[in-house]
């Protein structure tokens, strides 16, 4: 294999954390191509120097295929849709066992393990989905590990906590006026910065023979309305009033993510990865963010 295809990666998803991956995998000079959903998509990433390409309806453009079948590293952050896993059965079809692609990366999320009643989990607690969305997303991470199986390569999947970052952070709320306050008593949350996000995922491409599960959350799992506090603090502005969760007027999806409580442990990426976060607490991501306003 030459050396570019051996550092090349294709990525399913160019969208928030996975367009921030494929800058940081350039800049270290790997090869990069992937996909969005949208001609308009291809088009503003292509301006920005990614080789982006269409895949909607299960279909990846045809100029795609090349790319896809050199490439040594394939990751998708797509989501199941309508309960399947979009992805998979175009791999099936396009890949075959000529030893190219030897890493496969699977973006999940912590959703998989249930409700823990705010215990802690790892990677060796078993999954727990609570809800059809999060059993389909167990039954994707099983189909990227056969799949890799089957290829003779190796595969991780990574579990991710509630992602922030540019663009989506408390303190952006705050200025725009829809951060709230919701307080369910004994509710945590786990998080991590997507730039932290995104230095696991290289550092997982950077050794390939690390395989497995890792959990992907930043040290510290608080309530969003000790986030959105402090996040009010630092742009010296005096919090929104705080609403109660039982009478707070939700949309279904956002009351579904307070039904469950877990605190998400990150030792393995540390341990495994050797990986050091760079903002290991909100505190350290929002005043980061800060100067960026």
């Amino acid at each position: 294999m030459s050396d570019s295809r051996a550092h090349s990666a294709f990525i399913f998803g160019l969208g928030y954390t996975g367009s921030c991956l494929a800058a940081r995998l350039q800049g270290q000079g790997r090869r990069v191509a992937g996909t969005v959903s949208s001609e308009e998509g291809v088009r503003r990433l292509r301006d920005r120097g990614i080789q982006a390409h269409r895949f909607a309806d299960g279909t990846l453009a045809e100029a795609a295929l090349p790319e896809l079948q050199g490439a040594a590293f394939i990751l998708s952050s797509i989501p199941p849709q309508e309960g399947r896993d979009i992805v998979l059965p175009l791999l099936h079809r396009s890949l075959d066992h000529d030893g190219v692609t030897r890493w496969l990366g699977y973006l999940s999320t912590t959703g998989v393990y249930g409700d823990r009643q705010g215990a802690w989990v790892d990677e060796t607690t078993p999954p727990a989905p609570g809800s059809a969305r999060a059993q389909h997303r167990v039954e994707a991470e099983a189909g990227w590990a056969a799949l890799a199986q089957e290829l003779g390569a190796t595969s991780a999947v990574f579990r991710i906590a509630g992602i922030y970052g540019p663009g989506r952070n408390a303190l952006e709320a705050l200025q725009a006026g829809t951060a709230r306050r919701i307080v369910k008593p004994g509710q945590v949350f786990s998080r991590i910065h997507v730039d932290d996000l995104v230095t696991v995922l290289a550092a997982a491409m950077a050794q390939p023979d690390k395989s497995g599960n890792f959990n992907l959350a930043d040290d510290l799992p608080a309530s969003t309305a000790e986030v959105v506090a402090y996040a009010a603090e630092l742009l010296q502005r005096p919090p929104p009033p705080v609403e109660d969760f039982e009478s707070a007027d939700l949309s279904p999806m956002a009351r579904s993510f307070y039904a469950e409580c877990r605190r998400v442990s990150n030792r393995r990426i540390k341990e495994v990865l050797g990986v050091t976060l760079a903002f290991p607490t909100y505190r350290e991501g929002l005043q980061a963010l800060l100067r960026t306003l």
